[in-house]
């Protein structure tokens, strides 16, 4: 498993747009489980009301953990992909 922690820096935080674009990168990756934690409370990136329901604002971390095919590449193209957009 890998894992890495992100500040997110979009200025409205996690909400609908950016919750969406991130379900999407998550679902080009099937064979690989990818998490997002704050706070204590783990949700799967596959789904869109769990990841918003997290109510990520700007300036918090998110815990991002990756398992399963080829996770490493997956991984730092999670990261990547936060970087961009959140």
């Amino acid at each position: 498993m890998k894992e890495f922690t992100y500040v997110v820096t979009d200025p409205i935080g996690i909400h609908a747009r950016p919750a969406g674009l991130l379900v999407k990168e998550a679902k080009k990756y099937p064979d690989t489980v990818i998490t997002l934690t704050k706070n204590g409370k783990e949700v799967n990136c596959l789904k869109l009301m769990g990841v918003m329901s997290l109510g990520v604002k700007t300036g918090e971390s998110v815990l991002v953990k990756v398992s399963g095919a080829d996770e490493d590449a997956v991984a730092a193209a999670f990261e990547e992909f936060f970087k961009i957009n959140l």
